[in-house]
């Protein structure tokens, strides 16, 4: 089956390029550092290389994770759009079963695509970054890999994200009947049975890992080296549960959200969209909350060590050098992972460009009911601002949560009660940047709606 009767064209399949095209990109340019400082361990005896190994690995991991996230909500939201040509397939005798298969192969191909020009351009930079330091003298003349096989073999995990994202992304949408779809109905409500034992799990999963987390914080407490492991595993758990009832409280904390918005008809309606169809409004929403998570996370968690250095009984002099140690490698930490919120973004910026595209028929409505492009563009914008808001002061909540919970688990035993870790100037600039990004995400769908006549838009179908 042709990968354009599911999936649609190339504009439909440009995130999951983009995407797996950063996460290539990033993981090419990790292995390729790691090789470097290889190298130079090698020619020193240090083992510098063989931990920043593991490092990137793990950030690398970290990565795969938020664009498999947002990939999956981009492809969900592709194919709720075309639910009447899914069904026209589906009524010429495709199955369920043959259409997701189909997805899966386009994504693992887009997957493939954008993640080895990714690695192509990570590990060609790196290649000129290292040769102009060497030619400067910043970096000691050594056997240094032009390419490495970690650097290559990082697209094979990108295409399995690709592939798991369009598995994720259309096991539901999928099994909407031909009948139900060619009618224009939205896509079936899950049963009430199934939305509690969901509504159940994700409660089950978000107290188990709050317990969890204070669990290792007491455990931190009494000097124990398993409270970091403890907390770790709470977070995973509380963030699994975030993920698995993500559906129930986003959509109501992006209702109170666009509450803040004002009134007048064109919030009124801005309010409903933002709202009307939850799923949609959670995939709009969940990338860009894990990729701020993420980086107030690390950002909290250096603060919150560095806060409680002040209250160790030591020597001003070494005070002074465990705060410049841990400011440095704070710095070094979160520019690295700040490329997940990068991935986030771009799949926030997709999805609502998605999302206007395919509410062709309700602008033309609103523009043909007296709506002028101002208050069009006024519409989508409050919208933007409502998901975005709720995306970065979720994720700045969660990631204050578990840094400063991480911290207590590891110095607990060291510092007189729980200190926060409230990394002030790094919070306004992800404020800041949540500001822009709205108005970035904003802008591009509200030019492409207003410059269609009422006419037209009511001619597209839905």
């Amino acid at each position: 089956m042709r990968r354009g009767l599911v999936m649609g064209g190339l504009r439909e399949s440009t995130t999951v390029v983009l995407v797996a095209g950063l996460a290539g990109f990033y993981g090419a340019t990790l292995a390729m550092v790691s090789s470097v400082m290889n190298a130079l361990a090698e020619k020193d005896g240090g083992s510098a290389g063989i931990i920043l190994g593991i490092v990137s690995a793990v950030f690398i991991g970290i990565a795969l994770y938020v664009a498999a996230v947002v990939m999956s909500g981009c492809v969900a939201t592709v194919i709720a759009g075309r639910l009447r040509q899914i069904a026209l397939l589906r009524l010429l005798g495709a199955d369920a079963r043959s259409l997701r298969a189909s997805v899966r192969r386009s994504c693992a191909t887009a997957g493939a695509i954008g993640g080895a020009a990714g690695a192509a351009v990570g590990i060609l930079g790196s290649d000129a970054v290292r040769t102009v330091l060497v030619a400067r003298g910043t970096l000691p003349r050594a056997d240094y890999p032009w390419v490495t096989p970690s650097s290559v073999l990082v697209v094979l995990p990108i295409v399995g994200a690709a592939a798991v994202a369009g598995f994720l992304g259309s096991r539901k949408v999928l099994d909407v009947a031909p009948a139900q779809a060619m009618t224009g109905a939205a896509i079936a409500v899950p049963s009430r049975t199934g939305s509690a034992l969901r509504a159940g799990l994700a409660s089950t999963l978000m107290l188990g890992g709050l317990g969890l987390l204070v669990l290792g914080a007491m455990l931190g407490e009494d000097g124990s080296t398993s409270g970091f492991f403890t907390a770790f595993l709470g977070s995973i758990v509380s963030a699994t549960g975030l993920l698995t009832g993500a559906s129930f409280f986003v959509p109501w904390v992006v209702r109170g959200f666009s509450r803040l918005l004002g009134g007048g008809p064109v919030t009124r309606i801005a309010r409903r969209n933002a709202v009307s169809d939850r799923m949609r409004t959670t995939r709009s929403t969940i990338g860009l909350i894990v990729g701020v998570t993420l980086v107030t996370t690390f950002a909290s968690g250096f603060s919150a060590l560095q806060a409680s250095v002040n209250g160790w009984e030591m020597p001003p002099e070494q005070r002074a050098e465990a705060q410049a140690v841990l400011g440095a490698t704070s710095t070094v930490m979160v520019c690295i992972v700040v490329i997940s919120s990068i991935i986030a973004a771009v799949g926030f910026v997709s999805t609502m460009s998605l999302t206007v595209i395919q509410r062709g028929r309700e602008i033309g409505l609103v523009r043909a009911l007296g709506f002028t492009q101002a208050q069009v563009r006024s519409m989508i914008t409050r919208e933007s601002i409502a998901l975005g808001a709720t995306a970065v002061i979720t994720g700045i909540g969660l990631g204050l949560v578990y840094g400063s919970f991480g911290a207590q688990s590891l110095v607990g035993g060291q510092t007189d009660g729980f200190v926060w870790g409230i990394p002030g100037p790094l919070l306004a600039v992800i404020a800041i940047c949540g500001v822009l990004l709205v108005l970035a995400a904003s802008q591009p769908p509200a030019r492409r709606a207003v410059r269609v006549t009422p006419t037209a838009a009511l001619r597209i179908e839905a």
